[in-house]
């Protein structure tokens, strides 16, 4: 029995479209071959014309247009089911809605960070609860506080904040901009996250080892995540 899952992936799958970009290259072989033997079929009969320089190159560039256009959506396809997988694959692992796994999973992307980071962010600061409210009144899924907020989006409500598309998005930008400011090093924008940028600053510049454990749980202990989940522009 097929689930939904298996109805949405075989409905987004780029078969039909292969088959159209197959369809096009035959097609592209038959005029070819026909072209090639038309003169000689031409000459037996002496009725048959010979096709112009121009009709060959109408039908070439026809032909080329439909194959692009078909390369074109095969690729779009593909790209939409590798975003499917993913996002079933996050919403698996961590037990979450597929429409909080969506959300996370795009906007991470849209802020340039890394999905898997972005995902254990989440993960650590609020367990996935859109209500979460910390001691030190941090707000929402990525915990992000207030006055914070208000750098991104002046004027932001407490409410507004509870939001989930919009604390994902303030929250995320937040991380981007702490691994900019801290000269792409994630682990110390990381720490800056937790524990504020200028204690991590503060620390840094004394000689001091601001470590306490949170990066290490966000990154899951992966070296290769220390410098490169974030892209900044």
């Amino acid at each position: 029995m097929l689930t939904r899952t298996d109805h949405q992936i075989e409905r987004n799958s780029p078969t039909p479209r292969l088959v159209l970009r197959g369809g096009v290259l035959l097609g592209a072989a038959v005029l070819v071959c026909a072209l090639a033997g038309w003169p000689r079929r031409a000459g037996a009969a002496d009725a048959a014309p010979t096709p112009t320089a121009d009709f060959v190159s109408r039908e070439i560039r026809d032909m080329s247009r439909r194959l692009e256009a078909a390369t074109g959506e095969s690729d779009m396809l593909r790209l939409q089911l590798d975003r499917a997988n993913a996002v079933q694959e996050f919403s698996t692992k961590y037990r979450i809605p597929a429409d909080l796994s969506a959300a996370i999973y795009d906007i991470a992307l849209s802020e340039g960070l890394d999905p898997k980071m972005a995902f254990q962010l989440v993960k650590v600061e609020s367990d996935f609860s859109q209500r979460a409210r910390s001691p030190m009144n941090a707000i929402g899924l990525t915990q992000i506080r207030l006055p914070t907020a208000r750098v991104y989006e002046p004027g932001v409500t407490e409410k507004q904040l509870f939001d989930r598309d919009l604390n994902l998005r303030l929250g995320f930008r937040y991380m981007r901009d702490l691994v900019k400011q801290f000269d792409g090093n994630v682990q110390h924008a990381l720490l800056a996250y937790n524990r504020g940028p200028t204690t991590v600053a503060n620390i840094l510049a004394q000689g001091g080892d601001p470590r306490n454990g949170y990066a290490r749980k966000v990154l899951k202990g992966d070296p290769r995540n220390a410098n490169v989940p974030v892209t900044v522009n």
